[in-house]
């Protein structure tokens, strides 16, 4: 039964593709099973097809979606007075169909390809395959269908590997260069990270040309919000710029039909790309709602690349974003009382971190990363590895301070040394901040990624605790205004009297901890080589 055929049929606006790899059509030359060979039409690697479809009407075209290898035997070609008109009009109707490929069987019908199609398919641009009488359609089809399959695969290998290069980029100490870096490995490309105010923050991989580099900026502003995190539009003009007058709502100024009040502005997309000088650029909008923007430029566009894309936002957006809910706003609450004023344990229930542990206790953190100087990106990442958004970089930038909750042991974190105290309320956060200082001290100078505070119960239990800070005081007096020899009198004790492990905790030279030592010693009126001494100022200087 043939198939009806309109008389009329008009040119599709877009052929549409399946969302499979397409295979490029020198790898099913390629295959020596098919022996196909290629009579005319473009070759290179930008040729590809989508799928294969066989039929024997004279005018394929309403049948056809686009991107197609059309097989054919030739039942439908005449014997007509004028085979070039024909075949022309054949070959125009499968490329404005979108065919990408025309696959011409040599049996039974005919023993050798017309020289007509080929002229014609030459004069198209529409690449002509001789299908030889040992292959089949079917045998096509199925090495089709396995090619694409193939390519199916190896994009999703792409994608897993690149997924876990980034997870992995995403745990060092330095996140968002990492995280950056990698993105731009996988893609071939250039990537870059924009700050709300739409300025590069950190970027990675070859710069493009400042013209590209430009379209890359101005298509980051498609996808940023149009308005400031946390500014509420207000209807008044910014500083500078006349104000819109505009009728009260129902009524229409003179001339003007009513409208309808202004709605809320329309969303902006999540990503967006575009082309410039051949290179391909994307933006995508971080989830965190602050108004970062990754950008990406690469020179080509593959299957998987815009996953891959869309995994280094969705990490850069944790790694970047605010946690705006109702335990931030507790938390700033907490904040604000405490500036007004109010002591540790009236704001500690405020500090819930959904675990059960709110108002309880927590440990103090310190740490500091193996290589290079933490920023606030790093200390936020480093807080999201441990559990907490109680995060705190040190004013020197060195060291990073976190409040964990008592129920969440830290354990070591790659890139990082930290030091642990013991589980504390809120009256001894200071005392355990001091403890975890002290651990991370250790850890540096031993070279270990984690120390904890020492938790067994001694002998300091049995004095009181007044008693004790009282004694401690009137003991180390002598050097109360030297904290410095304070400090390195306590580290040194802590690492039983070791000069060099001392210098690399305190980070100064050894001479310069045994003249301090020695100073102690001095103003102490101590003879440190008695046990009984290092014990007592021991004792002293963990109650100070």
């Amino acid at each position: 039964m043939a198939d009806a055929r309109p008389t009329a049929p008009t040119a599709p606006a877009g052929a549409p593709v399946p969302p499979t790899p397409p295979v490029p059509l020198s790898a099913l030359l390629a295959r020596d099973d098919l022996a196909l060979r290629q009579l005319a039409g473009p070759t290179g690697p930008d040729v590809v097809i989508h799928w294969a479809h066989t039929s024997e009407m004279a005018d394929p075209f309403p049948y056809l979606l686009g991107g197609e290898l059309l097989l054919t035997a030739g039942v439908q070609f005449p014997d007509a007075p004028f085979p070039d008109t024909f075949f022309d009009s054949y070959v125009a109707r499968v490329v404005a169909a979108g065919g990408a490929a025309l696959g011409f069987g040599l049996a039974p019908v005919h023993d050798s390809v017309p020289d007509a199609l080929v002229t014609a398919c030459a004069t198209h641009g529409l690449p002509l395959l001789e299908v030889p009488p040992g292959t089949t359609f079917s045998g096509v089809a199925r090495a089709v269908w396995q090619l694409m399959a193939q390519a199916r695969l190896a994009e999703l290998r792409r994608v897993t590997e690149a997924q876990q290069s980034l997870a992995a980029a995403a745990a060092h100490a330095d996140p968002v260069p990492s995280v950056l870096r990698r993105l731009a490995q996988r893609l071939g490309g250039h990537a870059v990270l924009y700050g709300p105010d739409g300025t590069g923050i950190a970027a990675a991989g070859r710069a493009p040309a400042p013209a590209v580099t430009e379209a890359l900026r101005k298509l980051a502003t498609v996808v940023r919000p149009a308005t400031p995190p946390g500014q509420a539009q207000t209807g008044q003009a910014p500083p500078g710029q006349a104000q819109t007058s505009r009728a009260p709502t129902g009524q229409a100024p003179p001339g003007k039909p009513p409208t309808a009040p202004a709605g809320p502005a329309p969303a902006r997309p999540a990503s967006a790309t575009d082309t410039a000088d051949g290179v391909h650029l994307s933006a995508y909008a971080l989830g965190s709602g602050e108004g970062f923007v990754l950008g990406v430029a690469a020179g080509r566009r593959e299957g998987g690349d815009h996953t891959i894309a869309s995994v280094g936002a969705v990490l850069l957006s944790l790694l970047t974003g605010e946690h705006h809910s109702g335990a931030g706003a507790a938390r700033s609450s907490a904040l604000v009382r405490l500036l007004l004023g109010a002591t540790p344990e009236e704001v500690a229930p405020l500090l819930d971190t959904g675990d059960g542990t709110s108002g309880g206790e927590r440990i103090v953190v310190h740490a500091r990363p193996d290589r290079q100087t933490p920023d606030a990106v790093a200390a936020a990442a480093l807080g999201t590895a441990l559990g907490t958004p109680l995060v705190d970089l040190d004013p020197d930038g060195e060291v990073v301070r976190l409040l964990v909750p008592a129920g969440r042991g830290p354990a070591p974190v790659p890139g990082w040394t930290l030091g642990v105290s013991a589980p504390a309320g809120a009256g001894g956060w200071p005392a355990a901040d001091a403890q975890a200082a002290r651990a991370l001290a250790r850890a540096r100078a031993t070279r270990v990624p984690l120390v904890r505070h020492g938790a067994r119960p001694g002998l300091s239990e049995l004095v009181p605790e007044t008693a004790a800070r009282a004694h401690a005081q009137a003991l180390l007096a002598p050097l109360a205004a030297q904290p410095a020899l304070t400090d390195t009198l306590r580290t040194w004790l802590s690492l039983h009297g070791s000069w060099d492990r001392t210098a690399v905790a305190l980070g100064v030279h050894r001479n310069t901890v045994r003249q301090r030592v020695a100073r102690a010693a001095l103003l102490l009126g101590a003879d440190l080589d008695d046990p009984d001494v290092r014990m007592e100022l021991w004792f002293a200087l963990r109650h100070s």
